[in-house]
């Protein structure tokens, strides 16, 4: 890719928020819920507050359990919750006057993790939810109702050299200052020691955190925070106003990013091994691209990120790419081992005698100009997440250049609340890991009653999952179902036809792009036609083996480089939908199942092929799976019926049942956990093998 001088555009503003309170809502509201409604509110503009980021409050009276008088208790949002999204029970409630009693136990800055746990001590009513780091700010404020958040023109103003001056210039003295600390119960005390020293003030900015503030009502408060954010974005807009964001842009877009990301995702992601594999997200946004086109990409993507909640997401700096050089593998390589070799150096520097042993050195922000940015995490939702906070700390980098020079989290700080030992406490809570966790899998005919079972089963157990299938209203309809099911970061969806070599291709950049790679193949893609040999078209023959050979093979050929990427990180799977016919001859079907004859033994060839690179390649083997499926909907289920010559209804269901030596349905669930077994390490030691899911067929005995 060509680089070379763009002209300079304007920089991106900030977005200023408006008031969303809905006085006819609100008046239906119990105090508790009133906190509620405020706290969805904030967390649910992305202008306000990024995702998990802040903390709401308030202080009401509820009758106590034990005595059944009223006692004042702190509601403040829990540990690790979301003000956007979270429901009454993601406060923690607190005695207040346990809290304030608290301080007694402390004794100065040592003592920050000592108080923490003195909190559930204060829990009110046996409330589970447990209190966030932050809860010191809001108890020890005397105010009733008091918000934390954390948007991008406000941290902008708190990591800025200028940023002091210009919280004066726009609020006029009526916003404090703070200078830089952890937080913990030290920042509470010197928060309400401001205050009290400062009654005037209607809230703090605290350095590299945000902001604090209160009133006396939740609508107040509320207001009251909406109108200091719009005031901050109001005052940076002003400053970038026609002019160029971070020098200007000296590096083109390139037309054909996204087609970029998808080749150069897979090719990062094989090489970031270690104990858990990646998934990946790509963004192209506005943001990324003004960013990482710029003239000061280079020196302020080294600096890191400045607040605690966008560096935690982000590690403590980005991965920068040359993109003259994306083509080269081994130039791939060596940047990444270079990062990883950084990052143990970052360890060494600053870790401490009871720190947590190092975790995984590989980057998690990877930024490319003229491309956008890509992230990557054990899972989907924590890749998305880690670039929009990136996005977040390229809009904090933005303001804060316009007003004086951005100031990112010192390097012992960042390191003291990675692996602050709370922190660690709070990731050894956290559940295992399902067994697919990472893994990331595309399902031909996604839309059918084997391909669906089969997406659910890989999903149910932490997979993302690309479906493909010719029928885009069906498949359109299965990921929406899905979606609502195990969430929309996991399932995305594809229109393919696997007779179509350009489509399949396709489908398969597309996995790249959306999730980084892949892992699973399940090529399940199928027809079936039943004839005798002398009404067996030339075109039903070709249509057959269009589908079920060439299908299975312009599949697996689009899939193999991708595969191959995962050898050093335990390898990857194919698994191949076949059919009792492919190894039992049967009656009026010669072009069916020779063709699918074709695609088993394809299949062991790929054994064969795939083994040095760590691909394993087995077969399942169904028969008769009428409930579900879409091939039984059509002419197949005449045919057959016709073949055996009996009715096409619950007869034939009840033929099929009595066949088989157990007497039992074949369902699409029973197909879909044997992939699963092939898909997973449970049979890692598994290939060229075929698993017959039939409830028994002597005939089909492979021999």
């Amino acid at each position: 890719m060509n680089v070379q001088a763009q002209i300079s555009a304007a920089a991106i503003p900030f977005a200023v928020p408006a008031s969303r309170w809905d006085e006819a809502v609100a008046a239906k509201l119990s105090p508790a819920e009133l906190l509620l409604y405020r706290s969805n509110l904030l967390g649910s503009d992305l202008t306000v507050t990024n995702f998990g980021g802040g903390n709401t409050s308030a202080k009401l009276s509820e009758t106590d359990p034990l005595t059944g008088e009223e006692t004042e208790v702190l509601w403040v949002k829990g540990s690790g919750g979301d003000i956007g999204s979270m429901k009454l029970d993601g406060f923690a409630t607190l005695y207040q006057d346990k809290l304030l009693g608290l301080e007694k136990h402390y004794a100065g800055p040592d003592d920050d993790d000592k108080m923490v746990g003195y909190l559930p001590h204060c829990t009110f009513n046996l409330n589970a939810r447990a209190a966030s780091i932050d809860t010191p700010l809001h108890s020890l404020l005397p105010f009733a109702h008091v918000d934390h958040v954390h948007p991008d023109a406000i941290i902008a103003l708190a990591a800025s050299s200028g940023g002091e001056a210009a919280t004066q210039e726009i609020w006029g003295g009526k916003i404090g200052w703070l200078p830089w600390k952890r937080p913990g119960y030290t920042l509470g005390v010197q928060l309400r020691d401001y205050v009290k020293a400062n009654p005037h003030v209607e809230g703090v900015m605290l350095a590299g955190h945000g902001i604090i503030c209160w009133a006396d009502s939740a609508k107040a408060c509320y207001e009251h925070t909406i109108g200091l954010i719009a005031d901050a974005a109001n005052y940076l807009n002003s400053k970038l106003a026609g002019k160029p964001a971070f020098g200007g842009a000296v590096t083109v877009i390139s037309s054909d990013r996204a087609a970029i990301a998808a080749g150069l995702m897979p090719r990062l992601r094989g090489l970031m091994t270690g104990a858990r594999r990646k998934v990946g997200h790509y963004s192209d946004d506005a943001e990324a691209l003004e960013f990482v086109n710029s003239a000061e990409f280079e020196r302020l993507a080294a600096l890191g990120t400045s607040c605690p909640d966008h560096f935690l997401r982000t590690k403590i700096a980005p991965l920068t790419l040359d993109p003259a050089k994306l083509e080269d593998d081994a130039y791939l390589a060596q940047k990444i081992a270079d990062y990883r070799d950084l990052y143990a150096a970052y360890y060494e520097r600053c870790k401490r005698a009871n720190s947590p042993a190092m975790r995984d050195a590989n980057p998690v922000v990877v930024l490319v100009p003229g491309v956008g940015r890509i992230t990557f995490a054990t899972d989907k939702t924590t890749a998305r997440l880690a670039g929009e906070f990136y996005g977040n700390a390229i809009n904090v980098m933005r303001g804060a250049e316009a007003i004086g020079d951005y100031i990112a989290l010192d390097e012992q700080e960042a390191f003291d609340i990675e692996y602050w030992l709370l922190e660690e406490a709070k990731l050894q809570r956290m559940p295992a890991p399902k067994p697919l966790a990472g893994r990331i899998a595309l399902v031909t005919g996604g839309a059918g009653g084997i391909g669906a079972a089969t997406a659910a089963r890989l999903m149910a157990d932490g997979a993302c999952v690309m479906l493909a299938d010719r029928a885009a209203d069906a498949v359109d309809e299965v990921r929406d179902g899905f979606a609502k099911q195990f969430g929309k970061d996991v399932v995305r969806s594809v229109v393919c036809d696997v007779t179509d070599e350009a489509q399949v291709a396709e489908a398969f950049a597309a996995c790249a792009r959306e999730f980084g790679g892949l892992d699973i193949l399940v090529a399940n893609a199928g027809i079936a036609s039943s004839a005798p040999i002398e009404e067996t078209t030339v075109e039903l023959w070709d249509r057959n083996y269009d589908v079920l050979a060439q299908g299975y093979f312009l599949t697996s050929r689009s899939a193999w480089p991708l595969l191959k990427r995962m050898k050093e990180q335990g390898g990857s799977s194919v698994v191949f939908i076949g059919s009792k016919n492919a190894v039992a001859a049967a009656t009026n079907a010669s072009a069916y199942a020779s063709a699918k004859a074709a695609a088993n033994h394809l299949a062991r060839c790929l054994a064969l092929e795939g083994a040095p690179y760590g691909i394993r390649v087995n077969t399942v083997n169904p028969d008769a799976v009428i409930k579900g499926s879409r091939i039984w909907d059509g002419d197949w289920r005449k045919e057959r019926a016709g073949a055996y010559g009996i009715d096409s209804g619950a007869e034939l269901e009840e033929h099929y049942r009595n066949r088989s030596m157990l007497k039992r349905d074949v369902l699409p669930s029973d197909i879909a956990e044997a992939v699963y077994f092939l898909a997973s390490d449970m049979s890692a030691k598994s290939t060229g093998n075929m698993v017959n899911v039939d409830a028994g067929n002597a005939q089909a005995f492979t021999r």
